[in-house]
């Protein structure tokens, strides 16, 4: 009768294989299929426990799942998890081990040949009475292998629910799960490694036909944004196909978007960015447009898949939402440019903005046009032997500030946080070349001229122009220095709380006065510039009143009506001073209008310095 009923029994396994088996390939992750692999080898083989130990990329093997039919008392070979085995010892293991075809046998009486670092887990089932019975201390293994012959893993079994050492048949069938296993753990780091399994794939057509359906998976239930771009033909640059992932990023139907190409969508601005890295592998960081008229910042990977035959065919692009870590930067740079207190500029990037409008071209050699007389060509070049200025006939408004938003503290874009790639008509880079050495500027570059007074021969300096100085009623960029009067008081009596909220309702009351496009900084303390571009002295007086007027009249602070009044003073920034120079001479006006006003005055000029540090 045993006899008889032997047959039903294989079958009963086979369709137990066979479901098992459809697991493994319906696992998606590479943890799911190697938990697929154990909990088949257990329901599926008839033992009570399995684990499977993976090659790493150096070669060692981890213990990346196991399962027990019955969790015992001491925590079963669960407590495997995570232990590493090095190549050398798993490699002397197989080789002592006893051939059953491709399955390896080893039994408790040669467990000496286990390497001490091998992780490893003895049950704690009966000890064996016949010959034939299972040893606790006993091991079947099997070696899984990729279609290249490369060692991809061992699949451990361990106490057959028969209590015996298992027979012909379920070697057989240990065999055959073992093989399905390893195909389905092949499939599984092909999709975590679709790129360059891809390219392989490619040059491989067999190997490619073999995993089409994997590749589909992957790129279809990818977390992340993924598309495929014509490189030849009228289609050339065409999205051909796209995944759900990057539909629901740029909000867009998967048939709008097999319309149109990723330079449809990009920002005007990254547009060269884009034209950069889209013919050939590449990387950047850059902005796609959203149905709702907004812009989504994004990380661009790039890889050309190519034939043997035929060279490129496609691209293929990992599109990764990055948004947040741009908002994230953007904040951490404006903090580090910007008063944590009253969100203005700070005295560093109230320099970085000066230094970007100025630039070191000689002045004018002796025997120049008197009054600072200029040619200034269109190109922005200055001819031999004139003074580098521009007056108000020459000056150009947006050259001063186009993409640098102004130098004041407009918006930024609705779309992005920050600045334009340009960075404005200067660049640093060779902004700072023309600055330390005089070794040339931008030709596009307007200069920074010091407008004279009105129905004077002379300006601030010394009683004649100096040179590279414009003539009377040319246009500048004035350095308008504001230091509050009566501000200590307010500390000393009330308080830093409200002291602080002085210094917030006066930075208001400022940047509600300026133009838009100029700057208002905090330079520290009590201390604030204003810089207005392409203004004349007259214009520059009326705005040092306005800004006076705004800032005199009492604020409520706490309930309470409190006042302080303000020094300014007037200074005009050029080509060929320095930064520090600019600053220093608003200063020092600053500092006579106080003294003539018979208003307290500040201690040693080192001091001021160092209260505007921060």
């Amino acid at each position: 009768m045993e006899a008889e009923s032997e047959p039903y029994v294989r079958l009963a396994t086979l369709r137990t294989l066979h479901r098992v088996v459809a697991d493994l390939n319906a696992a998606r992750s590479l943890a799911g299929t190697l938990q697929a692999v154990v909990e088949g080898a257990v329901h599926g083989l008839g033992f009570d426990a399995a684990a499977v130990s993976l090659v790493r990329p150096d070669g060692d093997l981890v213990v990346a799942a196991v399962w027990e039919l019955e969790e015992s008392a001491l925590g079963g070979p669960a407590v495997l998890l995570g232990q590493v085995g090095s190549r050398e010892s798993w490699d002397r293991l197989l080789g002592v081990s006893d051939h059953w075809g491709t399955l390896r046998f080893l039994p408790h009486d040669r467990g000496w040949a286990v390497g001490s670092d091998i992780p490893r887990w003895t049950g704690d089932g009966p000890l064996p009475v016949y010959t034939n019975d299972w040893h606790p201390s006993d091991g079947l293994l099997a070696p899984m292998y990729s279609a290249g012959g490369d060692l991809l893993g061992v699949l451990s079994v361990d106490r057959p629910r028969s209590g015996k050492r298992p027979g012909a048949w379920t070697r057989e069938a240990l065999e055959m799960f073992s093989l399905q296993a390893s195909i389905a753990i092949g499939n599984a780091r092909l999709r975590a490694e679709m790129q360059r399994a891809l390219a392989r794939l490619e040059k491989e057509q067999q190997a490619l036909r073999a995993s089409e359906e994997s590749f589909r998976q992957a790129f279809e239930y990818a977390p992340s944004g993924m598309a495929i771009t014509e490189l030849h033909g009228v289609g050339r640059g065409q999205l051909t196909r796209v995944n759900d992932a990057l539909c629901r990023l740029l909000g867009r139907p998967r048939a709008v978007l097999r319309q149109q190409s990723f330079a449809d969508l990009v920002h005007p601005e990254d547009r060269g960015l884009l034209e950069r890295t889209s013919a050939e592998s590449g990387r950047a960081e850059l902005r796609l447009s959203r149905r709702d008229g907004g812009y989504q910042w994004v990380c661009l990977r790039n890889s050309v898949v190519a034939d043997a035959a035929e060279g490129p065919s496609f691209l293929l692009t990992h599109v990764e939402d990055i948004e947040e870590r741009k908002r994230h930067e953007f904040q951490l740079a404006h903090r580090a440019s910007h008063d944590a207190l009253t969100g203005l500029p700070n005295g560093a990037e109230l320099k970085a903005r000066l230094g970007r409008r100025l630039c070191a071209q000689p002045q004018a050699p002796v025997g120049a046009p008197p009054h600072g007389a200029v040619a200034y060509s269109g190109a922005g070049a200055i001819e031999p032997g004139y003074a580098a200025v521009a007056g108000a006939a020459s000056y150009s408004a947006h050259s001063a500030f186009d993409g640098l938003e102004g130098l004041g503290a407009g918006p930024a874009p609705a779309h992005g946080y920050g600045l334009p790639e340009s960075q404005g008509h200067h660049g640093h880079g060779e902004h700072a070349a023309g600055r330390a050495g005089g070794r040339g500027v931008a030709p596009d570059h307007a200069h920074a001229v010091v407008p004279a007074d009105q129905g004077s021969s002379g300006d601030l300096w010394s009683g004649a122009l100096r040179p590279g100085a414009a003539a009377a009623g040319d246009k500048g960029l004035a350095v308008l220095f504001c230091d509050l009067d009566g501000f200590k008081s307010i500390n000393d009596r009330f308080g830093h709380n409200a002291g602080d909220a002085v210094l917030v309702e006066v930075a208001r009351r400022l940047q509600q006065v300026v133009r838009e496009g100029d700057t208002v900084a905090r330079l520290g303390g009590d201390e604030f510039v204003v810089l207005a571009d392409g203004i004349g002295r007259e214009e520059a007086k009326d705005l040092s009143n306005r800004l006076r007027t705004a800032i005199i009249p009492p604020m409520r602070i706490d309930g309470r009506a409190m006042r302080v009044g303000v020094s300014l003073g007037i200074g005009w920034a050029g080509c060929g001073m320095s930064i520090e120079e600019v600053l220093h001479t608003a200063d020092e006006r600053m500092y006579d209008e106080k003294r003539a006003r018979g208003g307290a005055v500040r201690g040693a000029r080192g001091e001021r310095s160092h209260r505007r540090a921060g």
